[in-house]
């Protein structure tokens, strides 16, 4: 069919809005089916105490869900009782154990889906706040982090309010879908008076084939080039961390007609290996300054521009930890998936906002279209058994 990408794009905004109404704003995407692990070591827990958070160096599970809150508690009080409320449910997810028996005259204090005992199953409960939490309702103004504010919109964003920003964003992830699904319920359910869903979107971490990095929806391996902890480039002082969620639609059925070579040629990587396209194996570095003209790595390739690795650009580096997305057809009979891209750094001017001011304009921008998510602050871990989420943020 000769459907041009213009006329696509007029009618995604009604597919996106028709795929949320569908789902009453909370959309719930498809997951990969359960892997078999066969060799492979799969964390079946990980620390819910320390100075960070789980969630963000952790090595990416394969089921997530990214959940964005309205916080609704009446008072400082009431928002003190829900950050004391999501630490003990987090507390006992992560941790797995034998739900409280409430008798047979009361409604199960579990959902069961995971049967009698609650499995770990790798599960991590990443707790972040939006710029939105700091207005006048609880007077947490004076203690909002320094580089926290809304997400702006960037040249090629066709952004959809129902989708942005939030009070609050919950990254759930774990080893098996079913984990996911059990962990939001309960706490939505021992949150309803303090907190309302936004939106939410679930997403899949996709086996490496045949190794190496997982690929995204549009074939090339994703994430293959991230900065160590020990790079000092994540954590802020504190222990938190900026955090950036972008979900991306990819506009599929027009990217599996472009060629081989242009598709490599926008990403800068060849699709089978994740080589860039001077190197042979997917961790070599491109020597972008062996190439000044692009001739083999385009000069707007979406590496180059992303990563110039240049001495100015080294502070820009953030920590990438995307998930697919699959939410089926929007109304035009269009298939509805792409990219969860989440990530964090210190700074979110010198970090990922650097970054998508370089990527403004790429090629890749005419097969993708960013259409929600925001700007949140990650809090620091909760330190031990009497510690909570927020605790320094909530404190008179």
């Amino acid at each position: 069919m000769d459907i041009s990408r213009r006329r696509f794009l007029q009618g995604t905004g009604a597919g996106v809005a028709g795929t949320a109404l569908a789902g009453g704003l909370v959309a719930a995407g498809a997951y990969a089916d359960d892997r078999s692990k066969g060799t492979e070591t799969v964390a079946q827990s990980f620390a819910f105490h320390g100075a960070n958070q789980a969630g963000v160096f952790t090595p990416q599970q394969a089921a997530a869900t990214f959940a964005a809150f309205d916080v609704t508690a009446a008072d400082r009080a009431g928002l003190v009782d829900l950050f004391r409320t999501l630490t003990e449910r987090a507390r006992f997810l992560t941790s797995g154990g034998t739900p409280q028996d409430l008798g047979v005259g009361s409604p199960p204090s579990d959902n069961a889906i995971l049967g009698p005992d609650v499995p770990a199953d790798g599960l991590t409960v990443t707790v972040s706040v939006g710029s939105s939490l700091f207005d006048d309702r609880y007077g947490l103004a004076a203690k909002k982090p320094a580089k926290l504010k809304p997400m702006q919109t960037f040249p090629d964003d066709s952004l959809d309010p129902k989708w942005c920003h939030g009070d609050l964003m919950l990254q759930l992830c774990a080893n098996n879908a079913d984990t996911v699904q059990h962990a939001l319920r309960d706490i939505a359910k021992h949150t309803r008076g303090g907190m309302q869903l936004r939106y939410r979107i679930n997403g899949f971490h996709s086996q490496p084939r045949p190794s190496g990095t997982p690929r995204n929806l549009m074939g090339f391996k994703d994430g293959i080039s991230n900065p160590l902890e020990t790079d000092n480039l994540i954590w802020t002082p504190d222990g938190g961390s900026y955090q950036v969620v972008r979900i991306i639609r990819m506009l599929v059925e027009f990217w599996d007609r472009v060629s081989i070579t242009e598709q490599e040629n926008m990403f800068g990587r060849k699709r089978d290996s994740g080589a860039p396209l001077d190197g042979a194996a997917e961790t070599d570095t491109p020597d972008f300054a062996a190439d000044p003209e692009g001739k083999t790595i385009p000069l707007d390739s979406h590496i180059r521009l992303a990563n110039p690795r240049t001495t100015e650009s080294a502070p820009s580096r953030l920590l990438r930890r995307g998930y697919n997305y699959d939410l089926g057809v929007d109304l035009n009979g269009n298939l509805d998936v792409g990219l969860v891209f989440c990530c964090y750094q210190q700074d979110l001017e010198r970090q990922f906002e650097a970054v998508q001011t370089r990527l403004a304009g790429e090629p890749l921008a005419d097969y993708i279209q960013p259409y929600g998510g925001g700007y949140f602050y990650a809090l620091p871990g909760v330190r031990d058994a009497q510690d909570w989420f927020a605790r320094s943020l909530t404190s008179v």
